[in-house]
Parts: C-alpha cells; sequence; structure tokens
C-alpha cells in the first residue's frame, strides 16, 4: 500500500478576494480523501491593494517599478496565509501547497509571478511549503498552466466519471482539460481557452461598489450593444495570439464597452466571454460531437446562470453540460484540493505537468520545498 500525506492547499484565484484552504490525505498519485475545505476572505485592504496593483502591472518591466508595493503585498498576503494555517490548527507533519497571487504571467518571458513568500510562510508556521508551481514547466518551455489536470484525472477515476469527459473551469481565466484515459497521463490534454469571470468582474468593480455579477443578474437586466459586441467579436478573432496555451488576465481588456451603462456593459461582456468559450469548446471537442461528451463545469463562474446559458447556446448539443456538484464535488474547491495534491506529487518528486497539458517538452515536477 502507497504511503498517504495530509497537505493543505491553499488558492488565491484571480479575483482576488480570498483563499480557498483544502485538507486532504493523498499518497500523490491514485487516491485521495477530503478532509476539509474552507473559505478564508481577504480584509478589504489586501483586497484593494490587490486590484490596484493588477492594473498597473502590464509588463515585465512594471514588476521592478512597483517593487516596494509588490514585497509589501506579498508579505501582507503571506502573513494572511499564515494565519489561515493557524486557524485550521493542522498536524505538525501536514505539507503544504502554497499557490499565492498571481500578479503577472509570461510564459513568453520565462515568468509567472506569484505574491506568496514560501520562506517566510516557513519562518511563521514551522511547517513545510511547497510553493512556485509554475516556474520548472516554464523552464521546460511549458507555459506553466494549467496545472489542474493530473487531479481532475484523479476526480474521473475515483468517482467513476465516463470517460472522456471534460473539465471546463471558469475562474478569472477559461481552461479546459480532457480527460480519455484511466491510466495514461501523457493522454490528457488542457489549455486556456479565453476569458472566464475577469471581464465581467472588471467592469462591474470600476462601475460599481459590487465585485462581480452575482448569479448573472446584471447580464439579465441589461442589453447588449450588438455593433460593440460584433466590433470585439471581429477583432478577438484576429488577435495575434491565437496559439497561445495559457492567458493571463492582461490579455484581455475592457475598454471596447467604455461608455456602456454598467447593466449594458455586463451584458455584452457576458455575451462576449460566452461566445469565445463557447466557440473555443466546439473547437476543441469538435472529433467528440458525434458521439457526445460531458463537460463538468467548475469554478466561481459557474454560478453565473446566464453565462452558462449563452455558452451552451454557443456550442453542439451533444456537448453537455453538467455541473461538477452533479457528482457531490463541491466546485469552488477544486483547484484549492489541486494544489494539496500536487504539493504531495511535488514532494515525491512525481510529474506535476506534461507536454499535453502545458506545452511543456517533457513530464517534469515543480514547486519549490522550504523544509520546517
Amino acid at each position: 500500500m502507497q504511503k498517504s500525506w495530509i497537505s493543505l492547499g491553499l488558492m488565491s484565484g484571480t479575483s482576488g478576494d480570498g483563499v480557498d484552504a483544502s485538507i486532504i490525505r493523498t499518497n500523490g498519485i491514485d487516491e485521495y480523501e477530503l478532509i476539509k475545505d474552507k473559505y478564508f476572505e481577504y480584509d478589504l485592504k489586501i483586497y484593494k491593494d490587490i486590484h490596484n496593483l493588477k492594473e498597473k502591472i502590464h509588463k515585465i518591466e512594471h514588476l521592478d517599478k512597483y517593487k516596494d508595493q509588490i514585497n509589501n503585498l506579498e508579505r501582507n498576503i503571506t502573513i494572511f496565509h499564515a494565519e489561515i494555517i493557524k486557524q485550521l490548527n493542522i498536524s505538525e507533519n501536514t505539507i503544504i501547497g502554497f499557490h499565492g497571487q498571481t500578479i503577472y504571467h509570461n510564459p513568453n518571458e520565462k515568468i509567472s509571478r506569484q505574491l506568496g513568500n514560501g520562506k517566510l510562510l516557513n519562518q511563521l508556521t514551522n511547517k513545510n511549503i511547497i510553493f512556485d508551481f509554475r516556474k520548472n514547466d516554464i523552464l521546460n518551455g511549458g507555459q506553466g498552466a494549467p496545472l489542474t489536470p493530473v487531479f481532475h484525472h484523479l476526480i474521473s477515476i475515483k468517482n467513476e466519471i465516463k470517460l472522456p469527459v471534460c473539465f471546463l473551469n471558469i475562474g478569472g481565466i477559461s481552461n479546459i482539460t480532457i480527460v480519455k484515459d484511466r491510466e495514461n497521463l501523457y493522454e490528457l490534454t488542457s489549455k486556456d481557452i479565453g476569458p472566464g469571470n475577469c471581464l465581467i468582474d472588471s467592469w462591474v468593480r470600476k462601475n460599481s461598489n459590487r465585485k462581480f455579477d452575482q448569479d448573472g443578474k446584471l447580464a439579465l437586466s441589461g442589453i447588449k450593444n450588438e455593433i460593440i459586441f460584433e466590433q470585439a467579436q471581429e477583432l478577438y478573432s484576429n488577435r495575434n495570439n491565437k496559439k497561445k496555451l495559457s492567458f493571463d488576465v492582461n490579455d484581455f481588456d475592457i475598454s471596447f464597452v467604455r461608455g456602456l451603462s454598467l447593466i449594458d456593459g455586463v451584458t455584452t461582456l457576458t455575451d462576449f466571454t460566452a461566445t469565445i468559450i463557447g466557440d473555443e469548446l466546439s473547437l476543441a471537442l469538435n472529433k467528440f460531437k458525434k458521439k457526445g461528451i460531458d463537460i463538468l463545469i467548475c469554478g466561481g463562474g459557474r454560478k453565473n446562470k446566464v453565462l452558462l446559458t449563452k455558452i451552451q447556446e454557443n456550442i453542439n448539443p451533444n456537448l453537455n453540460l453538467k455541473l461538477i456538484d452533479d457528482y457531490k464535488i463541491n466546485g469552488d474547491f477544486i483547484e484549492s484540493q489541486a494544489f494539496a495534491f500536487l504539493a504531495i506529487r511535488s514532494f515525491q518528486g512525481l510529474s506535476i505537468s506534461f507536454p499535453g497539458t502545458t506545452g511543456c517538452k517533457k513530464a517534469c515536477n515543480g514547486g519549490e520545498l522550504i523544509k520546517n
């Protein structure tokens, strides 16, 4: 029997509103047991500092220009994570998978910068910390993302989900994983397919005191601007980065809806986002459309009913949208559970990314271990 470990995955996504924490027991290969999921909301200062900083950082030189702000926010974010670990009262030998808060991601420049100081977290908690998961993949020719496919594979097997199956994660960015084989991880394919919540959330933050469009209610009450929508679609279809496997929020902007009302902007951006996701799903899953394939949706975007309805309208009827929650799996915590799982794979020296998932030259391990 394979040895198992207790691990804690800590994930702060593109929304920058808090940290998802998941404690699991796993052997890092084919077994996992969920112990606890819990969400910890950032205080208002950290939330505002994250989004203020992200709006300033659009190219690699900005990392140096704003280094004092970056270092200060990184320290505050790390301390916040340390408090989470203390509150969870985990066992001494628990291994921590610490993702951090992404502020800049550009694999072409060989960089993916997450705010989160693994050494400081180790000093504050006296725990084994694994962080900086994306660096090694990028150095091996990969995109540094998505990293969750190996966990999607495990979910499929453990829950006896019919294969092939597609996972659609709608976070700030949308990405897919296609699981085709029960055994062979090299058969996994994945990629980022476009914006998720990032455009809608950014518009809502800039034009109201809300953080996001809850349940798609704003989108439901607005009117899509057809002219702006068509122009945006044309610009997107003629973009220069069509071959990119991973995106940063800086790859997208909301300037094309400037001048619209709050609700009309949300409606137009929701249609724009849904069309891109639908088109990319149809392209990626074209060979499955005759027999059909289930698409299991996870991430915060699955709660936006208007977005999901519009995605379904843009895909073949044989591509079946389902919530991952239908399998009694909480779709809010897939990524935090994934980084708990990846931490144990990293700890054992096992691969966390594969040529079909990130475009790396060969399967590779990732993450830096700071030992207690």
